[in-house]
């Protein structure tokens, strides 16, 4: 049988439409009959997602995107079909996020769960949106905006208060602060040489108040055993009054002062000898009398004395009177 060149064309242009399909579609990670193991997953919006793109778990891609399909005419929901490369242990809790990168194609993260139940093929997979890297930058950088913009207009309203501060009177008044601190400052540089001079190793006041506290620290160092001895008898004479029983002591200066206490009461009272000689003046009186009548009888012996007394056996006895007063020279 014989074939015509038409034949053998058609023949060969068929066959190379096909090949063409077929890696196209293998270019795309997708083959010509749905074989393998097979995800699902909806999201709300896929970000630009394309179909033989990645999908990473823990870094690792463990398969594309097989296909992208509207569920409904509305649009809000769009199922993602994940070709898996191997059967992989998947836990059913685990959830899918689209992770967009601004300088590449978006990629299908799953992020895997605990559970101890795995996902079948054909099952969904639990999503999640996910912000993306330009989404967390801006979600960071709104409140920062926020306080640049407070800032600004913090910084603006402060402005038109200095404005309105530095009026002409207000300037020459901060003119004049300026020059008063000048002068603060040319102060304070004259304090500083003066301190500089007093700093001085050779003759600066503190260099020579160094020198006497260190001669007053080596005489006390070379009176050190002086000092210790001093100290040990201070010591010695705290331990003998710690020990000294004043206690006692004062019991019996108290027992004593009551003794006292009651003998001067005695004295002040008019029983018994002494507070009759200190109280009765019938007593004093009498004592005053007694003595009064020796001074006179000493008096009139010493005047009279052959009247008690005569010795002389010619001598005439003396008849004079006895004496009613003491002489003058007896007085006190």
């Amino acid at each position: 049988m014989k074939i015509s060149n038409e034949t053998k064309v058609g023949a060969l242009t068929a066959i190379a439409i096909t090949m063409l399909v077929l890696g196209f579609n293998f270019l795309r990670g997708r083959t010509l009959f749905k074989t393998g193991n097979f995800l699902y997953a909806k999201f709300n919006d896929t970000k630009g997602l394309m179909v033989s793109n990645g999908v990473f778990i823990n870094g690792y891609q463990v398969g594309n995107v097989y296909e992208i399909e509207n569920e409904d005419e509305n649009l809000r929901t769009i199922n993602v079909g994940i070709k898996l490369k191997s059967n992989y242990n998947i836990p059913d809790n685990s959830f899918a996020a689209i992770a967009d990168n601004p300088l590449g194609n978006p990629k299908v993260e799953i992020t895997l769960g605990d559970s101890k139940a795995f996902l079948k093929s054909g099952d969904f997979v639990k999503s999640q949106n996910s912000v993306g890297v330009l989404g967390a930058l801006t979600s960071q950088l709104s409140p920062v905006t926020n306080q640049v913009k407070t800032t600004l207009h913090t910084l603006d309203s402060a402005l038109k208060n200095i404005n309105s501060i530095f009026d002409p009177s207000s300037k020459a008044n901060l003119q004049t602060a300026i020059s008063n601190i000048t002068k603060l400052t040319a102060s304070l540089t004259q304090s500083s040489a003066s301190l500089n001079t007093m700093l001085e190793k050779q003759n600066g006041s503190i260099a020579k108040s160094m020198d006497n506290v260190n001669s007053f620290t080596s005489n006390l160092a070379k009176q050190n055993e002086k000092i210790s001895a001093t100290l040990d008898n201070v010591k010695n004479t705290t331990e003998s009054l710690s020990e000294a029983d004043f206690k006692g002591t004062v019991n019996n200066l108290k027992t004593a002062i009551e003794s006292l206490n009651g003998v001067v009461a005695k004295m002040n009272s008019s029983n018994g000898s002494m507070g009759l000689l200190l109280n009765d003046k019938t007593l004093y009186n009498n004592l005053t009398n007694t003595v009064r009548s020796a001074n006179i009888l000493v008096d009139d012996l010493r005047t009279h004395p052959k009247r008690y007394v005569n010795i002389s056996v010619f001598g005439k006895k003396d008849k004079t009177g006895a004496l009613q007063a003491p002489l003058e020279t007896s007085k006190p």
